[in-house]
């Protein structure tokens, strides 16, 4: 009997469907359609042994009138608890096959978030930058926490930034100017010390929330409503993401702190040279599409090496750092600033024709002359001369450009420094335009 009672357990695991349905049907000896062959048989059966019957019940009396027991009665419980024994042990298999078919489909549940879960890590490693994050978050995150309304909130600076839905729980601040999802991320974050918040959320006005942790650091929240109680393993499944998705947004830090580093100048904070002529020669070849002016500006301290001289040169790192700030202070900030080398800057304007640009200068270079610096016991003051040129309508050479505002700039200085001139060589002006 054992045997047998394991053979259609094997059947119901290569035949399982979602409902559980073909399980049963293979466990049956007898299909619906043969009723009828089953009594046919039945009855053909009871007509051809009926004289055999007759006597084997002629025997069971004589037995139990021989011996004095109940053999037919005996019989016929035995063949009712049989009956019954075959019925539980059907239902049985029919429990085992349907909990096997309940967890084929988890199975198959589980295969399909992890298919998801691997296909959002490959877009994070993909994702260098936060604009591409918050792309793969639109993506997957939907299906992995299996709701829309999912916010992910990120920290840095002291304050919070909304990387996914920013509107989920409303706009308007509470009286302490926080969000809805600041206050229940500043409730997670104070919460983390406990160290089950990480694999397992934390239940708080009707989200759950997983504190995003790199290096030992809190970088942000995911937050996920919950609308419909959520499983231990889409729990512990959004933990990973929570853990994947701090790391990618650390490493999305590191990386713009890389390429920030190698695009600015360590001591001004402005773009260094070769960042500069990239960003120059994008914008030529904007303007020349476009038809639009495009002018720049050369200026360099004067008498720099003399401030070094006299001074020392931690002195004349302070002149450059002053002058640095000095024009992020009175340029635009679409304005590009460059330390060109040495003590020598570039200036990008867009849309600027040269009579702005040339207002421009004026007033950068009176504000530098107008700007004591201090230094030790001392103050130390310094001007700079300016050279300004525009871009021609057909213009592609960022070399030509800048060497025409070299040369008014040298001009400049050859005509007793602390002012401005404008390139002479300037050729036609795209389109005038204010500056």
């Amino acid at each position: 009997m054992a045997k047998r009672g394991q053979t259609p357990g094997r059947g119901a695991r290569k035949g399982q469907t979602p409902t559980g349905e073909s399980e049963s049907q293979d466990m049956r000896v007898f299909g619906r359609q043969d009723s009828l062959l089953v009594i046919g048989l039945a009855a053909a059966a009871a007509v051809i042994m009926a004289p055999g019957v007759a006597r084997l019940l002629d025997v069971a009396r004589e037995v139990e009138q021989t011996y004095g027991v109940a053999l037919i009665p005996a019989f016929l419980i035995l063949t009712f608890f049989l009956i019954l024994h075959q019925q539980g042990k059907r239902q049985q298999m029919k429990a085992a096959a349907q909990a096997a078919a309940a967890a084929a489909e988890d199975a198959q549940t589980r295969a399909q978030e992890l298919e998801v879960l691997v296909n959002f890590g490959q877009s994070l490693a993909r994702s260098l930058d936060v604009e591409s994050i918050r792309d793969a978050l639109q993506e997957h995150l939907p299906q992995l926490a299996g709701s829309d309304g999912i916010w992910v909130l990120t920290r840095a600076d002291g304050h919070w930034h909304a990387l996914l839905g920013g509107n989920s729980l409303g706009r308007w601040p509470g009286s302490d100017g926080a969000s809805p999802q600041e206050r229940l991320a500043d409730r997670a974050l104070s919460l983390e010390s406990d160290r089950r918040a990480e694999f397992e959320g934390l239940e708080w006005d009707g989200h759950v929330c997983f504190p995003m942790i790199a290096a030992g650091k809190a970088v942000g929240v995911l937050g996920v409503p919950e609308i419909v109680p959520l499983s231990d393993g889409r729990r512990r499944m959004l933990a990973a993401v929570a853990a994947m998705l701090a790391v990618s947004l650390k490493n999305a830090q590191l990386f713009r702190e890389v390429r920030d580093t190698s695009q600015h100048d360590g001591l001004t904070g402005l773009v260094n040279r070769k960042h500069g002529i990239e960003i120059l020669d994008t914008e030529l070849r904007r303007a020349r599409r476009s038809q639009t002016p495009l002018s720049i500006i050369m200026f360099d301290i004067d008498h720099f090496k003399d401030i070094n001289d006299r001074y020392g040169h931690l002195c004349g790192d302070a002149v450059l750092a002053t002058v640095a700030r000095r024009a992020r202070q009175v340029l635009r900030g679409t304005d590009l600033k460059c330390r060109y080398g040495g003590e020598e800057f570039l200036v990008l304007l867009p849309d600027t024709r040269p009579d702005g640009a040339m207002r421009v200068a004026e007033t950068l270079r009176r504000d530098i002359a107008e700007t004591p610096i201090p230094w030790s016991l001392d103050t130390v003051t310094v001007t700079a001369s300016f050279g300004v040129a525009c871009a021609r309508p057909d213009e592609v050479d960022a070399d030509a450009l800048v060497g025409r505002a070299d040369a008014a700039m040298y001009g400049a200085k050859e005509d007793g420094r602390n002012r401005v001139r404008l390139a002479a060589d300037r050729g036609p002006i795209a389109h005038p335009r204010s500056a």
